[in-house]
């Protein structure tokens, strides 16, 4: 037998049972599962996932102003762990089974009202591994006001109420150091904006 560090995963973890706990907003399964150590020993572990689907984020640069276009709206989590809960973000979607560019020059469109050039992936990420299932396909793009072709806001009928925000990167970057941006995406995005493209 090779040495258990050299198994793939699959070999090393046994389902034993699934329960669905809610299927409301999103999918919420508690799985029983056994899990080969490195020791070589099996542990029965118990761990509840929620599944909203995979998404996609992007932070809008427009070149020539030398600034990111932000939104702004309300999350009830995050307001609910303390914060006023208006978050500032890049702007981001699920992707309801679309492709993750197609995706997300539509919810960039929607939140923003700017239609989008030279869209690019520059990398993926699971954001919260330990629980939420979801993978983040993140993404920059180029905007400027010619491209503008709405106010933006999102959906109201999906209860969105979005402010859009366009600042230097220099000042998103500090708003980061002082606490006022805390999600975690638009933090990634910005910091690759910082190191890659540019515009600071």
């Amino acid at each position: 037998m090779p040495a258990i560090k050299d198994l793939v995963t699959k070999d090393r973890v046994r389902i034993v049972s699934t329960t669905l706990l809610s299927d409301d907003w999103y999918v919420l399964k508690k799985t029983a599962f056994d899990f080969l150590r490195g020791d070589g020993t099996w542990q029965r572990q118990s761990r509840e996932t929620y599944d909203r689907g995979n998404g996609a984020t992007i932070l809008l640069i427009n070149r020539a102003a030398r600034t990111v276009v932000l939104t702004r709206q309300f999350r009830l989590p995050a307001f609910i762990n303390g914060h006023d809960g208006m978050l500032i973000e890049a702007a981001a979607g699920l992707l309801d089974n679309a492709s993750p560019e197609e995706r997300i020059r539509a919810e960039a469109e929607e939140e923003t009202g700017y239609r989008l050039s030279n869209v690019r992936k520059v990398f993926e990420a699971y954001m919260s591994p330990g629980s939420v299932t979801e993978k983040l396909y993140f993404f920059i793009g180029d905007c400027d006001a010619s491209k503008r072709i709405g106010a933006g806001g999102g959906v109201a009928a999906e209860g969105e109420d979005i402010e859009v925000i366009e600042m230097p990167l220099a000042n998103a970057l500090q708003a980061v150091t002082r606490g006022e941006i805390v999600d975690a995406k638009t933090i990634m995005l910005l910091q690759y904006a910082a190191l890659h493209e540019n515009i600071g």
